[in-house]
């Protein structure tokens, strides 16, 4: 808080002398807001049903093209082909849709797509290392070996979700989160992807760049020369800019504007290389064990551990940016664990149904509360039927998915830079005057986004990283920790606050303002947005919920 007068307060009996505050003849200042005020419907207030219907289409929309890249990074390593490619895209949107239905239901029931996570391709791409040499008949059957093996190590390694999100471990973590620490962990979760921001639209860029450019003038300033349209813009622009630039990209396709460029030119550029269409099955339900029985060995699903360590962090920080876009109040500690352990209970399923990574909240699809600023839980619900119904209808799915990368690169630049600017908020409930605070914050996310940076550069295309140690297993699991912007956030930020005159610092931490969100009864708004829907509270035990 400020100082807006002359209080009659004694003054401190150690300390230096109060400083007279500049801001009455600067202009006015403003006090902290625990929601943002500007949200056109929070998360229990809903549009109309044709605009739901409209904004769910926009999440899927949104959620594709990470699992379209991470789909792209992985299968071809494996030795799947493109019609490999389309079921594996299938399955994913399959599994996102059920976890994001579960998730808001009995999980945060906060507005937040659970889709693919990242975190998962180092651990994978050390299975496909160890079969390159393998004796297999053909790729296709190095395909399946690879991917029953992914399976297995998903089913394993789901377990360290469950025991640390229903065993309270992580909520006793979050505990002794204050907002010095949520700040660079909410910000990190956005500012560590920023490669797929502009040098994934670089890759295209005379596509990715009309995207960003058109994208912020229709949203942003195009409603100023025409008011009328102000609200279809805010919440429509995406989908109207998106198939602007789609149609135009076909356009150059069919013209021969990249018959004579490089083949990772095409790739990008084209709208007729991804081969989705031609590949996907009309009619295909993702089932279990689909690839085969899934195979468990012990230095594979050691590697995923860290993973499944990394994806608790993102998560964690991707929610208490949902609840600031959505109009909620921070998650409180016992449902932010539970929703992990969720989380974990999702990449069981995954791995029962042949994904080929696991899963964690979706950043982008966070942002698009922000640019839409509609935060409504209802929207997420329905945007499920859109992931589940185009995994089964394979041509749809596929007809969507083959949009061109730098095109979702350009729509990231704008969602993940809102992420970004909404965990620095948190600031706000803190001393941001205190340079203790200040020490803290700082060096927290520059040498967060540093070190996750260094094992990033440092780690090759076949998945080796900067830690070689003579256990394959313990270099993935460090590899992939340290690589993770949020997770390292995590680490130096809740070790310096609590450790740097935690104590006497305990005002300018923002302890007050934070310690009723961490309890169950501490503020009585938390019941009203993450109370189990229902009865099923009394369902199921306390110390689960």
């Amino acid at each position: 808080m400020v100082e807006t007068g002359h209080h009659q307060h004694p003054p401190a009996p150690v300390g230096p002398p109060p400083v007279s505050s500049m801001a009455l003849s600067r202009g006015p200042t403003w006090p902290p807001a625990e929601q943002l005020h500007h949200l056109q419907y929070c998360i229990h207030s809903n549009p109309s049903w044709h605009e739901t219907v409209v904004l769910a289409f926009q999440h899927y929309i949104v959620m594709l093209g990470t699992t379209v890249l991470i789909a792209n990074t992985l299968v071809p390593q494996m030795g799947g082909d493109a019609g490999d490619k389309a079921r594996v895209i299938q399955t994913i949107l399959f599994m996102s849709g059920i976890n994001t239905l579960l998730q808001t239901l009995i999980g945060t029931r906060l507005p937040t797509v659970m889709g693919v996570s990242f975190a998962y391709v180092l651990p994978v791409l050390s299975i496909i290392r160890d079969y390159n040499d393998g004796e297999f008949l053909n790729e296709k059957q190095r395909f399946r070996h690879t991917i029953r093996t992914v399976q297995g190590s998903l089913i394993i390694s789901s377990f360290v979700n469950i025991i640390i999100g229903y065993g309270q471990a992580w909520g006793n973590l979050i505990r002794i989160f204050t907002p010095i620490i949520v700040v660079p962990v909410v910000s990190l979760v956005s500012l560590g992807l920023f490669v797929r921001g502009f040098p994934l639209l670089a890759n295209c860029v005379e596509i990715g760049l009309p995207m960003l450019i058109l994208l912020i003038f229709s949203q942003q300033y195009l409603k100023l020369f025409i008011p009328r349209i102000k609200m279809i813009l805010e919440r429509y622009a995406l989908l109207v800019c998106l198939a602007i630039i789609w149609a135009f990209a076909a356009i150059l396709t069919v013209s021969g504007a990249y018959n004579n460029v490089s083949v990772a030119t095409k790739q990008s550029c084209r709208t007729d290389r991804a081969f989705l269409m031609s590949s996907a099955p009309w009619i295909r339900i993702p089932y279990p064990f689909q690839w085969g029985t899934p195979i468990f060995r012990a230095n594979h699903v050691f590697g995923m551990f860290g993973a499944a360590i990394v994806t608790s962090a993102e998560s964690t920080g991707v929610f208490f940016a949902a609840s600031r876009l959505a109009g909620a109040t921070a998650p409180p500690a016992h449902v932010i664990s539970r929703s992990v352990g969720l989380q974990g209970i999702g990449v069981l399923l995954e791995g029962i149904f042949g994904s080929i990574t696991g899963n964690t909240a979706s950043v982008e699809n966070v942002g698009l509360l922000g640019l839409t600023r509609i935060g409504s839980r209802r929207v997420v619900q329905i945007s499920t039927g859109f992931m589940i119904f185009f995994s089964i209808f394979g041509k749809f799915g596929a007809f969507f998915a083959s949009i061109p990368l730098p095109i979702f690169a350009g729509i990231y630049c704008i969602l993940l830079g809102i992420v970004a600017a909404v965990g620095i908020s948190f600031i706000q409930f803190a001393d941001t005057n205190s340079m203790r605070n200040i020490y803290v914050f700082g060096v927290s996310l520059f040498l967060s986004l540093s070190i996750a940076q260094y094992f990033q550069s440092n780690t090759t295309r076949g998945g080796y990283g900067p830690v070689k140690t003579g256990g394959g297993w313990f270099n993935d699991i460090l590899n992939t920790i340290f690589a993770s912007a949020p997770l390292v956030a995590t680490i130096v930020a809740t070790i310096l606050d609590n450790t740097l005159e935690a104590t006497h610092a305990s005002s300018a931490r923002g302890i007050q303002w934070w310690k009723p969100f961490q309890h169950r009864n501490g503020d009585p708004r938390n019941g009203e947005f993450y109370n189990m829907p229902l009865r099923i509270n009394e369902c199921i035990p306390a110390r689960f919920l």
